[in-house]
């Protein structure tokens, strides 16, 4: 069942990227490019709320909402998807925003196929992992069902692993939307003449490549990019949750 969840996601996700996104890139490039890093800003923090919001879910132990009896699972599956897909959408639209940036002086149709050849790329990428991490569970257990005993071996591995290995993935990508988002908005800001947040990034890699080299700097970099996205991210969490359900307890 999980797969063709998985399939209608990324026919969206295409569907979004060669139809909404590709055609708005190559609009704004061309007639509004003033617009741009503005839209990457609101995508990265975004990005920093999304994260903010899972990390807060994952650490703070709240009642689940009393919904009555469970709802239809076809209506469960579409929110799910739709959810997946808007999600999808931000992450996208920065990753081609990003691309666009790299051919911005390009005549307009390599700039096109540029884009076209990271939307398919990323989404071919992504949801090809998807689909394989999926059916790895499948994988192992019909390994383990048969008689050979190393195969066996490593089919219970599969299964037994794959909990684990879905949390990490988990933790992975919430960092990565917060350091992600934090340094998209960092370098608007800098653009936008706030430069005290890009200084002080370039300041602690600058320090950690100067003490332990290129790895750690560049860890530090997406450590304090993936902070500041924290902070931002929780900023708006409170003002869009935590603020309102503290006003309507007290009233």
């Amino acid at each position: 069942r999980e797969l063709p969840i998985v399939a209608k996601i990324a026919r969206g996700s295409l569907f979004n990227k060669l139809v909404i996104l590709l055609p708005a890139a190559l609009l704004l490039s061309y007639f509004l490019p003033v617009l741009i890093t503005p839209l990457l800003m609101a995508g990265g923090a975004f990005l920093c709320f999304e994260g903010a919001e899972k990390l807060y879910e994952k650490l703070v132990p709240h009642e689940a909402a009393d919904d009555g009896p469970v709802g239809d699972p076809a209506e469960q599956e579409r929110t799910m998807v739709s959810g997946a897909i808007r999600t999808d959408l931000i992450l996208s639209a920065e990753i081609m925003a990003i691309a666009l940036g790299t051919v911005e002086q390009e005549p307009i149709l390599q700039k096109a196929l540029a884009l076209i050849v990271v939307a398919l790329g990323i989404t071919v990428l992504v949801y090809g992992a998807v689909a394989l991490i999926v059916k790895a569970d499948d994988l192992g257990v019909r390994l383990a069902r048969t008689r050979h005993g190393a195969v066996q071996a490593i089919g219970r591995g599969l299964v037994q692993g794959m909990p684990g290995f879905l949390a990490l993935l988990g933790w992975v990508g919430l960092a990565a939307m917060l350091w992600v988002g934090g340094h998209i908005v960092i370098d608007g800001l800098n653009q936008f003449g706030v430069p005290l947040p890009h200084d002080v990034l370039h300041h602690v890699k600058d320090a950690a490549e100067a003490a332990a080299g290129g790895l750690v700097a560049w860890v530090a970099e997406a450590g304090t990019s993936g902070l500041f996205g924290l902070a931002l991210g929780a900023i708006i969490v409170a003002a869009l949750h935590l603020l309102p359900k503290k006003a309507g307890a007290a009233h």
